[in-house]
């Protein structure tokens, strides 16, 4: 399947845009892993404009990477006009609006799912983007609605198709849920089915297994499913899911020594792109997901965690043994 001219496989996998998490060395070693498509974290329309360091570096990318979108939000169409502007300058594959982020901060400027109580400012928000972007892609990640009682995902959706947005993804939650509760697919099935619509529909939300990828295809019919929680220190989950989908049959799970040898690559990556402070900093978030069942795997992240130098925990990844240093003795 297509959005736009971006070619992808039958039953796309993507990488959501993930705050703190979604920097290039991540997206680099998903990609490596299968994912389809991958995104910049959201970045402020109005940093991007002002010409920030932050949002200059958050838009940087590898070629390996591609296809990639940057992802963007704000709640000013000013803003929004500009930075889409600059972000498409920076020459990747599509744009992304964020309508659908539920963090406080986010919402009390009028930004991310704040957008969902007021549908005609998303029309003429998107509307905005899609004229500044040019021959470039735009799409939409948004949430079911702002509460219970303000779901108008279909009605939603046929506007920002009407304005020339070329694919959604929906959480399947409500800003008000947040992240908790279940993510509720049943509306991604009601959105497929809505009369008039033709862009393509990606699903998000709850999706941590291959298993789990092949249910939300099977019982929605979305066009492709957007993997975020489950892919953090997991990224084979895209190489799984699609050997899943596409023989049924389960791979086996990356070996002890894979998975700190990959760590040990995003950690290399993180490095190179952050430098060594910052992307040694950055990589803390990922190791409890890396070592997650590995035997003495939380001793191994106690033992790196005040690390301020990749070498030291190079060393102690690459020749980490579960049976050795760190098992108990009598």
């Amino acid at each position: 399947m297509n959005i736009d001219q971006i070619q992808l496989s039958k039953q796309p996998l993507l990488l959501a845009p993930m705050e703190d998490v979604s920097d290039s060395p991540f997206r680099q070693i998903c990609r490596l892993k299968g994912a389809d498509i991958v995104y910049t974290e959201f970045i402020s329309s109005e940093a991007i404009i002002r010409d920030s360091d932050i949002s200059k570096h958050k838009m940087s990318y590898e070629e390996a990477e591609r296809p990639f979108g940057i992802q963007i939000f704000g709640g000013r169409e000013e803003a929004m006009e500009g930075a889409t502007k600059v972000a498409a300058a920076n020459h990747p594959d599509l744009i992304d609006i964020n309508f659908g982020c539920p963090v406080y901060k986010i919402v009390k400027k009028g930004a991310g799912s704040a957008c969902l109580r007021d549908i005609g400012l998303m029309e003429r928000m998107a509307g905005t983007v899609v004229d500044a972007a040019g021959d470039l892609p735009v799409t939409v990640k948004t949430r079911l609605g702002w509460d219970d009682h303000s779901i108008r995902i279909s009605e939603v959706a046929l506007m920002l198709q009407r304005v020339g947005v070329k694919a959604i993804t929906v959480h399947a939650r409500t800003r008000s849920q947040k992240y908790n509760g279940d993510a509720r697919w049943e509306y991604l099935k009601q959105l497929k089915n809505t009369t008039g619509l033709e862009i393509p529909v990606f699903g998000n939300g709850d999706v941590t297994t291959p298993q789990l990828a092949k249910k939300m295809f099977d019982e929605t019919g979305v066009d492709g499913v957007m993997i975020g929680r489950g892919a953090i220190g997991n990224p084979w989950i895209f190489e799984q899911s699609r050997h899943y989908l596409e023989t049924g049959e389960l791979l086996p799970e990356p070996s002890v020594e894979e998975r700190l040898a990959l760590c040990a690559d995003q950690l290399r990556l993180s490095v190179a792109h952050h430098g060594e402070k910052y992307g040694v900093i950055i990589m803390k978030k990922h190791y409890g997901k890396y070592f997650k069942g590995i035997r003495n795997g939380k001793k191994l992240r106690a033992t790196i965690m005040d690390e301020k130098e990749m070498d030291p925990i190079l060393e102690k990844l690459l020749n980490f043994r579960e049976e050795s240093e760190f098992a108990p003795t009598c």
